[in-house]
């Protein structure tokens, strides 16, 4: 994150009301829309898409087990996906 003067981004009616309330201090300033998690790498829609095929698997037949050696999971996170509820 890259800080930035205040005089650069603000107008000065606005710089003093701030003053009044926050005069010397570090203040953050968030984005309106926050992003879910993954979202922007993609890693959701990844993992979504593997519980998926693993839940597919397992509905086939494929074991807890084998499917936690395929997928280099614990059997113990594989029973948590199969049996997730989805929204």
């Amino acid at each position: 994150m890259k800080y930035q003067s205040v005089e650069d981004v603000l107008p000065e009616s606005l710089i003093e009301e701030i003053q009044k309330y926050a005069s010397g201090t570090t203040l953050y300033i968030p984005a309106r829309k926050k992003r879910a998690w993954g979202a922007n790498s993609g890693i959701r829609s990844k993992l979504k898409k593997r519980n998926e095929a693993i839940k597919l698997a397992f509905e086939e037949g494929t074991t807890m087990k084998e499917l936690a050696e395929n997928y280099f999971l614990s059997e113990n996170t594989i029973r948590n996906i199969i049996y997730q509820k989805t929204c």
